[in-house]
């Protein structure tokens, strides 16, 4: 996916949205329901009632960018739909994007450095 990487911050809508809305229609949700800088760089991340269509918005530093992806086949694994937002991780973001089942990826464990012998 060309976009973001690495540690970006992700939010996830956990609400169904209009998906007739385009870019600045989703910049207007994150401003007024979720009250959020739609142009601070994090990702925010939509679903359809249907949960085999997603759409994301982010700022990239030179416009608004809108990703959307409808699945051929399965659903995307979501939260349950309930009033808020969540966050993910970069990587949990790239499983959901694969329709995966993002609640299996984990945080890399900090490496533990050898101790020297005394």
């Amino acid at each position: 996916m060309i976009g973001p990487t690495g540690s970006v911050r992700v939010m996830v809508a956990t609400r169904p949205v209009d998906f007739r809305k385009g870019a600045e229609g989703l910049a207007a949700l994150v401003r007024e329901a979720m009250g959020a800088d739609p142009f601070s760089g994090t990702v925010y991340v939509f679903r359809a009632k249907r949960a085999d269509r997603v759409k994301l918005i982010w700022w990239d530093g030179t416009g608004m960018v809108l990703y959307a992806k409808s699945l051929e086949t399965g659903r995307f694994q979501w939260p349950s739909i309930r009033d808020g937002v969540m966050r993910l991780s970069a990587g949990e973001l790239a499983a959901l994007l694969e329709g995966l089942d993002w609640k299996r990826v984990h945080q890399a464990r900090p490496e533990r450095q050898p101790t020297a012998p005394a």
